[in-house]
């Protein structure tokens, strides 16, 4: 099998359409979405066997991919305009990590206005 036969359904597979279909129409107005999609392919191959070299050992391959929403065109009155999708997984993680720092410090920031009051 040609390497070519397993990449290129690999990037047939990779389309903002398996991602989120094609475009919707909502009250009349036409939206396009929009995805980043990020793929990785390696492959490896064999030797002949230490013990018998008539053999080969080995081969391997994988593929990862991953799809993000980036945001959608919307046609509308004639105009297109463009409207980023916002990933708030940034500003969750964060709040988060601030919070936690916080509940760690707090009780030293209060023993030490204990310790001087």
């Amino acid at each position: 099998m040609a390497l070519r036969e397993p990449v290129g359904g690999l990037t047939d597979s990779s389309s903002v359409k398996r991602v989120f279909g094609g475009p919707i129409e909502k009250d009349g107005v036409p939206v396009i979405p929009v995805a980043n999609i990020r793929g990785t392919f390696g492959g490896g191959e064999g030797s002949p066997s230490a013990a018998d070299p008539s053999r080969l050992s080995g081969w391997g391959g994988g593929a990862g991919w991953s799809a993000t929403p980036a945001g959608t065109y919307v046609l509308k009155n004639g105009e297109i305009s463009w409207v980023p999708a916002v990933d708030a997984n940034p500003s969750v993680l964060l709040g988060c990590l601030t919070g936690i720092v916080s509940l760690l410090v707090l009780p030293s920031i209060v023993r030490t206005i204990v310790k001087r009051g």
